[in-house]
């Protein structure tokens, strides 16, 4: 029989209050800091809306974590709390024991509300800090501006009812509150809803914003000035952009959104998926729109000409890169000088390479293969769904062997798995898992590496990706692990 374990006075003291309406409201006034947080949570989670009100006015840290609880579509505490803060936006002063500033609807503040209930014993915040109540003041405050932060997911075609209220409580009380974005994502929602919902979020506070939906170049235009009041924006993301035929009409576009970039002072990271509205304007794009040196640069699934290559080696922007993606940038019938270059420029600063299906064929790669081995910095590399034979994979793995950084390889199974029709050969795989464990062997380093295979022998997608790696240690040299495709 399990022994029980008896619940703490405190417990038994919110508990206590919660029962009592009377007792509670009299009490908050000399009610120990310690005991806040967990009635707080007893009170929202079983909606006790009257001592939630109270509660709000008498807060006495600086930021109510209020996301962590919220359990959508049930809003009714939520709205207990905006009416209690209400209260104070009225009276334009707040009660001598609330110190809050800051209230976040974002998914965050686990750590505070399990700290403070007793259920961790890491004290700390999101912040890394122990929460502490800021000290007691003997006279009523003004009640400044309260900061409203939440990450925005616009994803329907209509505002949910959540969003609509908050955006609704917001707009009615615009000198009091200002609505914080850190994260702005746009999967699909028509651009009336998207202007309406933006318009209220200072526009400054957004560090991140992501395009996930198909835009016309139009559309894209009409956001264009949002974005470039964003001015501490450090990553945006910008997937396919659908043109029209009009020449004239595009490029007033492209001009109107360009002319943004330059007003982005702080962007660190810029993704760019099949970006067509730029091709044959990279060269121009980069080193004139941009302002900031760049620490991530995705350009992917787009025909770039080697003008663009040749300028982007050249471009200041991204002397320092950590993070380069190209996949799905034909390099086929390149000059591999172009890539040799690019690669030199960044060679002290590079961490992560992918140059997915981008057609590179034996000749090319070992070419920008030296170049390759000074990235001293590297982490991740991957090649998946180019053409490399099994003597240029042997060369890849033994000039690569002195990156000590290096942890992540994925690489295309050699052309000689294959038939002239493209299919995996039978039997070839466990041929190949061998030689290429006697080559990590014979360098006598630990090293993983990943295969994939052009297409899934299994699921036919463009690139098998569901595998084990073959792995090569010290201390178990036959470590090996299947390299075949988990697809049913």
């Amino acid at each position: 029989m399990s022994v029980r374990t008896p619940p703490r006075l405190l417990d038994l003291a919110g508990m206590h209050l919660l029962r009592d309406d009377d007792l509670a409201f009299s009490a908050l006034e000399q009610l120990p800091v310690e005991l806040f947080p967990p009635l707080f949570t007893e009170a929202f989670n079983g909606r006790h809306t009257e001592i939630l009100k109270v509660m709000v006015q008498a807060w006495p840290f600086a930021r109510l974590p209020l996301g962590g609880l919220i359990d959508l579509p049930h809003v009714g505490p939520l709205q207990a709390v905006l009416e209690a803060l209400d209260v104070l936006f009225v009276q334009k002063v707040c009660a001598r024991r609330c110190k809050l500033r800051v209230l976040d609807l974002r998914d965050t503040g686990h750590n505070f509300w399990s700290t403070w209930s007793g259920a961790s014993t890491h004290r700390c915040t999101s912040s890394g800090r122990t929460p502490v109540a800021e000290p007691r003041s003997m006279t009523k405050q003004h009640v400044a501006p309260l900061k409203v932060f939440i990450d925005l997911s616009l994803k329907k075609r209509t505002l949910d009812n959540f969003l609509t209220y908050l955006l609704r409580w917001v707009e009615q009380r615009k000198a009091s509150i200002h609505l914080c974005c850190k994260k702005l994502k746009i999967v699909s929602m028509p651009m009336d809803n998207i202007v309406k919902v933006v318009s209220m979020v200072q526009l400054d506070c957004i560090q991140e914003v992501q395009v996930s939906c198909t835009w016309n170049l139009s559309t894209l235009a009409t956001f264009a000035p949002f974005l470039g009041h964003m001015s501490n924006l450090q990553r945006f993301r910008l997937f396919p952009i659908q043109v029209s035929a009009f020449k004239k009409q595009e490029h007033d576009h492209v001009v109107q959104i360009t002319s943004q970039f330059q007003r982005l002072g702080h962007l660190r990271d810029l993704h760019l998926e099949s970006p067509s509205f730029l091709e044959e304007l990279i060269s121009w794009f980069l080193p004139r729109c941009l302002k900031t040196t760049l620490d991530n640069l995705s350009i992917t699934n787009c025909q770039l000409t080697e003008s663009d290559l040749t300028h982007l080696s050249c471009c200041p922007n991204i002397c320092q890169l950590k993070s380069l993606e190209l996949n799905g940038v034909t390099l086929t019938d390149f000059n591999p000088e172009l890539i040799q270059v690019l690669l030199e420029e960044v060679a002290a600063t590079l961490q992560e390479l992918y140059l997915d299906q981008c057609g590179i064929q034996d000749s090319q790669f070992e070419a920008i293969l030296p170049s390759l081995s000074r990235c001293s910095q590297l982490r991740s590399f991957s090649l998946c769904g180019n053409i490399l034979s099994m003597a240029v994979m042997e060369k890849l793995l033994r000039q690569t062997a002195g990156l000590s950084c290096l942890s992540q390889e994925w690489y295309p199974a050699p052309q000689e798995n294959y038939s002239p029709q493209g299919i995996l050969l039978d039997g070839r795989l466990p041929q190949l898992q061998t030689e290429l464990l006697e080559i990590l062997r014979d360098l006598g380093q630990p090293r993983t590496i990943w295969l994939t295979f052009s297409p899934c022998p299994h699921c036919g997608d463009d690139i098998c990706t569901h595998m084990e790696p073959i792995i090569y240690s010290y201390t178990n040299p036959g470590n090996l692990g299947c390299t075949y495709c988990l697809c049913l």
